[in-house]
């Protein structure tokens, strides 16, 4: 049996933190905002695997309100969501990820992301695919307000 989950997120761009993109540190004067660690693309992925197993949103799991999750590396979050999966039954069959971001640039980051995603979640680099593209200066995407990252998993049953 296969199940398909796909997500959104969507975070404001601020001064004073870091930009962390796939569990990667990227140079930049600025970074997201949020309770965790805020990086989008894993808030994204993870969300789409908890979706894909019908257990409901991010936020049900690893919530905004806790305190335990302050500041805490969506890695972590990654990992979890993989237990949750290996508990369920499934395995990754692939992901697709789409990060919309002005600037900088991904493309010299997302080998690394990928390597990141596919190790937390046991599968090969060739089922992880992250891709990029710009806000083309509309929206505020285009005018550096904010990040967007989507995803969509195919997740396989086993046994």
């Amino acid at each position: 049996m296969m199940r398909i989950g796909q997500s959104i997120d969507i975070h404001q761009l601020v001064e004073g933190r870091p930009l962390i993109l796939g569990g990667v540190e990227i140079p930049y004067e600025k970074g997201l905002k949020g309770h965790s660690d805020a990086d989008v693309l894993l808030h994204a992925i993870i969300e789409s695997i908890i979706g894909a197993m019908g257990l409901g949103d991010i936020g049900k799991h690893f919530p905004d309100t806790d305190p335990q999750y302050k500041g805490i590396s969506s890695m972590l979050l990654l990992q979890h969501t993989y237990d949750m999966m290996k508990q369920n039954g499934y395995t990754i069959g692939n992901i697709d990820s789409l990060i919309l971001c002005e600037e900088p640039k991904m493309a010299p980051h997302i080998p690394l992301m990928k390597e990141n995603v596919a190790r937390v979640l046991h599968c090969d680099i060739t089922q992880v695919n992250i891709k990029a593209t710009r806000g083309e200066k509309m929206g505020f995407v285009g005018r550096k307000e904010g990040i967007v990252a989507q995803s969509v998993v195919l997740l396989n049953k086993e046994g």
